[in-house]
C-alpha cells in the first residue's frame, strides 16, 4: 500500500464513527466528476471555499454595522467562523460529518452584499425591477459557487454543500429541523424556482442533517454576538435585556451560545432531526424579536438607506451602460468581467453581470463607488 493510500484511509477513519444519520463522503454528489486524491469529498469543498476570491472578501463585509469606528465590531468573516465552530461542536457531539458542516458554514454567507441586509434589500429591489427575479444572499451564494467563482467556471462543490448553503436561512427560526430527500435534479429545481417564488422557497429544508445543524447554528452565531456589538456601541445596556429571556439563556454571548448548544445536543442525540426544548426555543424566539426591534431595525437610518438606495441604482445604471458601450476603462471590466470566461459572458445577461458584480463588492469598494457618483 502506497503512502497516499494510507493517507486516504486515515482521512476515512473518522467516518467509521459517524452516526447512522450522518452524511458519508461516499454519498457526495457533484455536477462534474473530479479526480480523486486522499482528501474526502467535503474536506475538498472546504479547501475550494477558503481559497476562493469571494471568501477573501468576507473580511470587509458588514455583519450588522457598517463603517463604525471600532475595530471590535464583528465583520462577516467573524460570523461565519463562529457559525462554523458552533456547528462543528454540535456536529461532533452528535457524531455527524463535521467536514460537511464546516464546508456549509464557511460558505453559507458568501452571497451577502456590501452593507449587509440593507444592501441585500436594495439589490433585491433592482433585481425585481430589472429581471423580475428575487435576489437572496443564500441563492446568490449558490450562484457564485456554481457559475461565477473561478473566473466563471464555478468551484464544482458537492450538491450537499451547495444545498446547505441554499437552505441555511437563519432568519426563519424553528424548534425542530428536519431534512428533505433530494437528488441533483430536485436541488436544481429548487434553486431555479427560488428566483421566481420567494414564498415557496421559505419551505425548503436541507437535504442533510449537517445542513440542519448549520441552519440553527447561523442564528446561534449571530444572536448573542450582535448584542455584544450593540452594547459596545452604546445602543442599550446589558441590564435592559428582558429578564424572562435572560433567566433561560443568559445575558452575554458566552452563556447564550453555551445554553443553546447544550440544549440542542440534549434534545437531538441519536435522532434524525435537530431540536431545541420548548423553553429554549421560546426564549430564543423572543430574543430574536428583541434584536430586531433594538438592533437590526436601528442599524441604519432612513437617510442612510435612502443615500445607499440612490447610489446603488446609479452605479447599477452606470455599469450597465459601461457594458453596453464596451467601456473597458470601467471598474466592472477591470476587476471582474475581463477575468470571466467566454461562457459566463455569453450566457449571462448584462443586468445579471452587474448584479453579480455589485453583490460581490466589499463595503469599502461599494462606498467609494457610491461616493464618486453622489458627490459629482
Amino acid at each position: 500500500m502506497s503512502n497516499m493510500d494510507i493517507a486516504k484511509e486515515n482521512f476515512l477513519l473518522t467516518e467509521n464513527y459517524l452516526s447512522e444519520y450522518a452524511t458519508k463522503s461516499s454519498n457526495a454528489i457533484r455536477i462534474n466528476s473530479i479526480e480523486n486524491d486522499f482528501r474526502t469529498a467535503y474536506f475538498r469543498d472546504i479547501d475550494k471555499i477558503i481559497h476562493s476570491l469571494s471568501y477573501t472578501r468576507y473580511a470587509d463585509k458588514t455583519q450588522v454595522y457598517s463603517f463604525k469606528e471600532n475595530d471590535h465590531i464583528s465583520k462577516r468573516i467573524i460570523h461565519v467562523q463562529l457559525v462554523s465552530k458552533i456547528a462543528r461542536t454540535i456536529g461532533r457531539a452528535l457524531r455527524l460529518n463535521t467536514d460537511l458542516i464546516e464546508a456549509i458554514a464557511l460558505g453559507h454567507d458568501i452571497g451577502h452584499t456590501p452593507i449587509g441586509h440593507t444592501g441585500e434589500a436594495l439589490l433585491n429591489e433592482i433585481s425585481l425591477r430589472e429581471l423580475n427575479e428575487n435576489f437572496m444572499h443564500n441563492i446568490q451564494g449558490v450562484r457564485y459557487y456554481m457559475d461565477v467563482e473561478n473566473n466563471g467556471k464555478g468551484l464544482n462543490l458537492s450538491i450537499q454543500t451547495l444545498d446547505g448553503i441554499m437552505c441555511h436561512n437563519g432568519e426563519m427560526l424553528s424548534n425542530k429541523y428536519e431534512t428533505m430527500d433530494k437528488d441533483l435534479d430536485e436541488f436544481i429545481r429548487e434553486y431555479k424556482e427560488s428566483y421566481v417564488d420567494k414564498e415557496n422557497f421559505k419551505k425548503y429544508r436541507p437535504m442533510t442533517l449537517e445542513g440542519c445543524v448549520v441552519r440553527i447554528s447561523d442564528i446561534v452565531g449571530y444572536i448573542g454576538r450582535d448584542i455584544e456589538d450593540a452594547i459596545t456601541l452604546g445602543l442599550f445596556k446589558r441590564e435592559e435585556l428582558p429578564k424572562d429571556i435572560v433567566d433561560i439563556l443568559g445575558n452575554n454571548n458566552k452563556d447564550i451560545v453555551n445554553t443553546i448548544i447544550l440544549d440542542i445536543v440534549e434534545n437531538s442525540m441519536n435522532k434524525n432531526y435537530i431540536m431545541m426544548s420548548d423553553d429554549v426555543y421560546k426564549a430564543l424566539f423572543k430574543l430574536k424579536e428583541f434584536n430586531y426591534k433594538n438592533i437590526y431595525l436601528k442599524s441604519m437610518s432612513k437617510e442612510e438607506i435612502d443615500y445607499y438606495r440612490k447610489g446603488m441604482n446609479i452605479i447599477f445604471n452606470n455599469y450597465l451602460e459601461d457594458i453596453n458601450n464596451s467601456n473597458k476603462e470601467s471598474i466592472i471590466f477591470k476587476i471582474f468581467l475581463d477575468n470571466q470566461t467566454e461562457n459566463y459572458l455569453k450566457n449571462t445577461s448584462s443586468k445579471r453581470q452587474v448584479i453579480d458584480f455589485i453583490a460581490g463588492m466589499t463595503d469599502d469598494l461599494f462606498n467609494r463607488e457610491v461616493e464618486k457618483v453622489l458627490q459629482k
